[in-house]
């Protein structure tokens, strides 16, 4: 589908640049259901309390240094139904338009959230789009024999080690 929508976007005869982006709601909702799926960082950065917080029955006093889950939030099933399966739906309305989520949190929250977030997304965008508009992606195995389940090592999460084959198109 994103192939698809880069071909009647884009098409083969120009490279992908961010403004194609507004016009592939697609392939937006598969990077952030990629970046929601795989759950790089699963906590923030510690970040302390400025004032006085009452959070549910606790008191959080000011200067308490607090870690966010953002697992907690971006495996959220009341925002995103079966959260442990892949679904870019996740990010669209019933029309097919992208859609933005009050719980995608990859580059962590509040107000020192991760610097190169804009970068990364725009890489992502054409590093994703430029690979799709030349290749197409075949596994050796067969894909129901593939886990994508990310693996926790410590600090982050990462994809689980596979192969993979770049078909040129």
């Amino acid at each position: 589908k994103v192939q698809e929508e880069i071909d009647c976007v884009i098409g083969r005869h120009r490279s992908p640049c961010m403004q194609d982006r507004h016009s592939m709601p697609y392939t937006d909702a598969v990077l952030h259901e990629i970046q929601r799926y795989i759950d790089l960082l699963p906590t923030s950065l510690p970040h302390a309390v400025t004032r006085d917080v009452k959070f549910r029955d606790y008191l959080i006093p000011k200067g308490t240094t607090v870690i966010a889950s953002l697992t907690s939030v971006l495996y959220d099933d009341k925002e995103f139904p079966n959260p442990e399966r892949f679904d870019p739906s996740n990010f669209l309305d019933e029309s097919g338009k992208f859609k933005k989520s009050d719980y995608f949190f990859p580059f962590s929250t509040g107000k020192r959230i991760c610097v190169g977030e804009g970068l990364a997304r725009t890489e992502l965008f054409l590093f994703l789009t430029t690979i799709l508009q030349n290749f197409n992606l075949k596994s050796p195995v067969d894909l129901k024999d593939l886990d994508t389940t990310p693996v926790a090592n410590g600090f982050a999460s990462v994809p689980p080690k596979f192969q993979i084959c770049f078909i040129p198109v």
